[in-house]
């Protein structure tokens, strides 16, 4: 974690995806991120840097004070010890080795780190944990993605005791608007340290966070919904506030 002091805002550096890209007359290999990330990191008060996944970008956690790994697409089933199923579909193997790396590094930096959907993914891999290559086959429908190309939604039942439940209650969220959701992959075998928070009604794992046995690591959390695409801030607020430089 870098020096500081309190009253300057916290840097949070925030995994990129590397995707060809279109603007203007241009059309280039371009390091991309959804807006929405870096407006919800803005507005709960952090300072918003884009990590682009290239070999060695682990060396900025020094000048990071919290982390966001972002979404995008399935990790690699390599990373887990598997064989890909015919489900699986993109995957960037620079991008989840840049990220593991990045992901590892900060934890053992003790930064406080706060996954998004495929971001929980990469952090319960790279932590020894295991995924379910295509949830349709487990829980025998889509609707953690049931439209290509937008967000669906279901509700999401939050476990208590949990740094979750202290943001945003323990029981069930999404009474009136639910969590925002598009993926087909999920969490099989937790990592190591990690304890499952949250539960969609089908038993699909929707957040983990260090449990007792990982130490000092006071924050980490990830969820498997797009909290950066809803109207419930809590998350980002409270990566913000443990990023925030102590005297």
């Amino acid at each position: 974690m870098r020096e500081g002091g309190t009253g300057q805002r916290p840097v949070i550096g925030i995994s990129a995806y590397q995707e060809r890209a279109r603007w203007g007359t241009w059309d280039q290999h371009a390091v991309l991120l959804p807006s929405s990330y870096v407006e919800q990191v803005a507005a709960a008060g952090g300072t918003p840097v884009l990590l682009p996944p290239v070999p060695g970008i682990e060396t900025a956690v020094r000048g990071l004070d919290g982390l966001v790994i972002s979404g995008g697409p399935d990790v690699e089933p390599a990373r887990y010890g598997q064989q890909p199923g015919p489900h699986v579909t993109v995957t960037r193997p620079d991008r989840d080795a840049a990220e593991i790396a990045l992901f590892r590094a900060a934890h053992a930096a003790g930064l406080p780190v706060l996954g998004i959907c495929r971001g929980m993914q990469l952090i319960n891999v790279a932590l020894g944990g295991t995924l379910i290559q295509h949830l349709p086959d487990v829980v025998g429908h889509d609707g953690h993605r049931p439209v290509p190309g937008s967000m669906g939604e279901h509700k999401v039942r939050v476990g208590p005791a949990s740094r979750l439940a202290e943001l945003l209650g323990a029981g069930e969220l999404g009474t009136a608007a639910a969590v925002p959701t598009h993926h087909h992959q999920g969490v099989d075998c937790l990592g190591a340290g990690l304890v499952a928070t949250a539960w969609a009604d089908d038993g699909t794992i929707e957040a983990l966070e260090t449990g007792p046995a990982a130490g000092g690591h006071p924050f980490t959390l990830a969820v498997q919904w797009h909290p950066e695409a809803g109207d419930e801030p809590a998350l980002f607020r409270a990566l913000v506030a443990a990023a925030r430089p102590q005297p």
